[in-house]
This record gives C-alpha cells, structure tokens and sequence, in this order.
C-alpha cells in the first residue's frame, strides 16, 4: 500500500483549500469533510491510506474519528492537526495511535514532511507484509512437508488445527522424519508469525551449559560469564521455542522447564530477578517419553504438560507412496542449488527407492537425492547412482560403497608393488585420488571453480593451487 487517496477533515474552510492544492498538486486523490460527521461518512464508503485530521471539530472529535479508524480501518495511518501544542494533545493523540501530529498554524514543508515519512512508513509496511506472506508460504503445509499419504494428512489436521492456537505441542518420530519442519511449519501459519523462531537441540548442548542456554545468565554466574547473556526464552520472546530431542533434558532441569512452563517466567543463571516471557513451546523427541516416565528417568508432571497435542510423525517406510513425491521434490531443489540438470529417475531407479527401507528416513532420502544429483552423468537418475542402496538394503554400508571400492583398488595396486621400496606413500596416495575427484567436480559445476570449491569444502585459493600443481586441464572442464 503506498499513499495515494488522503481523507482531509477540518471545519475551517481554508485549512481544507490549501492542504487540498498543496497535496493534489503531488498527484494525490485528496476527498475533504468540513465535520467529524461527514469524515465520518467517507470513512465508511471509501478506503483511504491517510487521513489528517483536525483534533476539535463540531460533533465528532478528531480523536474519536482516530480510535474509529484504528478499530474499522486500521491500515489508514492519521495525522492528527491541533492549534494548541499542547502534551496534553500530543499524547493523547499518539496514544489513540495517531501516525503523527502537526501544530497550526503550520507550514507546507511540514506536511510535505509528514507525507514523505508516511509512504516511507506505507512502503516498510508492505515490505513487512510481503516478507510475512512468503514466510507463511514457504511453510505452508503443501510446500514444506511433502506428501498425499493417509499418515501425512493425519499429520496435516493436527497441525491446521493447532497452528493458530499457543497450545504446547509435543512431536514425537524417528530421526529424520522432519520434526523441526513441522514445528517451524506451526509457528509460521500461527499469529506468532514475525516473531522469532528459536530452536534448540537439548542432546547437542552439554549438560552444564544447557542451563544457560535455555535460561541465560549473569556476569560472574560462573567461570566464563564474562558478561550478561540472554538465553533462549529471551531470544524467543513473543514467538516460538522449539525443545528438539526433550527427552535427553536432565532431570534437574526438567523441574524448572516445568516451573516457567506453569509460571510464565524465569530466572537467569546466577540472578535473583524473575523475568516474564511471552513464548509458545513445541517440543520434540524421537525416544518413547512415557517409558522415561516409568524409568524415572522424565518428569511425569512435565510430560502431560509438554502432551497437551501430540503429533506423531511416521517413518518414511510407513508412507513408500510419498517416495515418488519426495524424490521429484528433492531432485528439482538439488538441481537450482547445484546448478544442475537432471531431469528424474527412471523406472528401475524408483523401484529401488521406493523398496529400499530408509532407516534415516526423510533425510537419508534427501542426502541420496543430491549425491546421485551431484554425480550423476546422465539426465535421469539410475540404480547405479545409488551405490549404497544396490547392495544389502537393509544396511547403510554396502559392497558398492565409494571407502570399498577404494580399498578394493588400493589392495589390488599394493598386491603388484613392494611398499616396503616405497616412500611418501600417503602423500602419493593422495596426489593421485585428488586430481580425478577435482576434475569430475569441476566438470560437474562446467568449469566454476568458486562453486567447485564450495562442494570439495576448500578454499577458492587451494583449489587454484591445486590446478595448477596437480595440472588439471580446466578448459576440458
């Protein structure tokens, strides 16, 4: 929304005639009321991005006009005009959320002032709704979270009818299965949408700062606290916590996740203030909670707290027939994040994939798509670009691994050579295997060796280095 139609209401004739002049002048569509009244009526038969209004008119104030607007048209900013500068005016008016205020008598470049900060403020705004849109339509549940399964759109309601509450949510599936997706997938098809997201994995901090990290704490709280530190609560205040993996939380812990989940506030590590936050808490867990609960080992009490909705998510092997969906979605992303071309599976391909188990579920598959993405040779994917899947399908290692074909090879050398005459073999070795694996990359990315350097996990300088050590032919690439 930019400025375009502007409401002028003011009861002295003139006031009306040069803000009239002066604002059509800009190519604005200027309507004028000579009364609260008749501001009044405009208001309910037109839609307008500004409206300057004189405080004191006959009938209705422009302050009441104000809190009208604000409840009926509550994207119109106002300007509120008053002859007397007094605090008294000045606070009421911002505090019935007035945009701005100007005092008469006034000068032209004033207003002009105003209406330039106005569509500053219009175009913020709009960037702010634009931003919102596409971060509620990137985790809106038919682009996030693919599929068409009878399991998934279980998983859908649950989710639709959750998101726009501030209902504690508690994700329970096996590793893999996109736990963080759906939680970020609630947040941002909730009212907390613009507010931060944090998300914490309570298995990966150590148990001696998960404490800190969670709550904060103060300067001197203990050896390395050098300085006040806001924890996660803080940071995720007015949004969303995600708890990923609760079930490794230490007891001791659990109590005082309990006390903020019931109290609404916390306390900083090594401080006494208590502090209110405002934040909805989604938990996740691929553990059975409730048999923690019988082994003493998680808090009942924090268990059907965190259980008010829960979401089960299934393994990728309880919905095969989303495999198909899955595969073409990871295949289109592989393809515009590695600049490359392939085109699908072909049918034995899709067979494999979709009969192989997948112990590490959704993101095992998305791993095995961009890999075979990566280094595949042909426009559609074929079994022999799945070398860990072709073997025992039961197994993450097979026959056909890239570490057995190379020891295959490396014992097949040896058995023709007497390394005990040999020197250097280690940096031989790789001499040897680095300048293949350099040339298939760059031949991959056609040539460009900053992409090239990214996929190999090597500076762009090295990698120069290494092409001219290793004399790889780069035009061939």
């Amino acid at each position: 929304m930019s400025i375009h139609r502007i409401l002028v209401a003011d009861d002295e004739e003139s006031i009306r005639w040069v803000l009239s002049k002066a604002l059509s002048k800009k190519g604005l569509q200027v309507d004028l009321a000579d009364s609260g009244s008749a501001a009044q009526e405009l208001l309910r038969s037109n839609a307008y991005d500004l409206a300057i209004l004189d405080i004191k008119m006959p009938g209705i104030t422009g302050l009441e006009l104000l809190r009208n607007i604000r409840e009926t048209s509550p994207q119109t900013l106002v300007v509120i005009m008053t002859a007397e500068s007094s605090m008294e005016n000045a606070v009421e008016a911002m505090k019935s959320g007035a945009y701005d205020y100007v005092t008469k008598p006034f000068d032209l470049n004033a207003i002009d002032a105003v209406i330039l900060k106005a569509q500053k403020a219009s175009e913020v705004s709009d960037e702010v709704h634009r931003l919102k849109s596409e971060l509620q339509g990137q985790y809106q549940l038919d682009r996030s979270i693919i599929g068409h399964s009878q399991e998934m759109q279980h998983v859908y309601k649950i989710v639709g009818k959750t998101a726009p509450s501030d209902i504690t949510v508690l994700i329970t599936g096996e590793s893999g299965t996109g736990k963080e997706l759906v939680a970020r997938a609630i947040h941002y098809n909730s009212p907390r949408l613009g507010k931060p997201f944090i998300a914490l994995n309570c298995a990966a901090i150590p148990r001696e700062l998960l404490e800190s990290e969670l709550f904060g704490h103060e300067k001197g709280a203990f050896t390395d606290a050098k300085e006040r530190r806001a924890g996660k609560f803080e940071q995720a205040e007015g949004g969303t916590l995600f708890l990923d993996e609760i079930g490794d939380m230490p007891l001791e812990l659990q109590a005082k996740l309990l006390r903020v989940l019931q109290e609404k506030e916390i306390t900083r590590t090594g401080g006494s203030n208590t502090i209110p936050v405002d934040v909805r808490i989604i938990a996740a867990t691929n553990q059975d909670l409730e048999e923690k609960v019988h082994s003493k080992s998680f808090r009942e009490d924090l268990y059907y707290r965190l259980n008010v909705v829960p979401v089960p998510l299934p393994p990728l092997r309880k919905r095969q027939a989303d495999i198909p969906l899955l595969v073409d979605f990871f295949i289109s992303r592989a393809n515009e994040e590695l600049d490359m071309e392939v085109e699908g599976c072909t049918e034995r391909a899709m067979q494999l994939l979709t009969s192989y188990d997948w112990p590490g579920n959704v993101r095992q598959l998305e791993n095995a798509i961009r890999r075979a993405v990566l280094l595949s040779a042909d426009k559609a994917l074929t079994p022999e670009d799945f070398p860990d899947l072709t073997g025992d399908t039961g197994s993450r290692e097979s026959d056909t691994s890239l570490e057995n074909l190379i020891a295959g090879k490396l014992h097949s050398s040896f058995a023709q050579m007497d390394i005990n005459d040999l020197d250097d073999l280690y940096n031989m070795v790789l001499h040897q295997m680095e300048r293949p694996l350099i040339s298939i990359i760059l031949e991959k990315t056609r040539g460009n060796q900053v992409r090239t350097a990214e996929i190999l996990g090597i500076n762009r300088n090295t990698l120069r280095k290494k092409i001219q050590t290793l004399e790889i032919d780069i035009k061939k690439n």
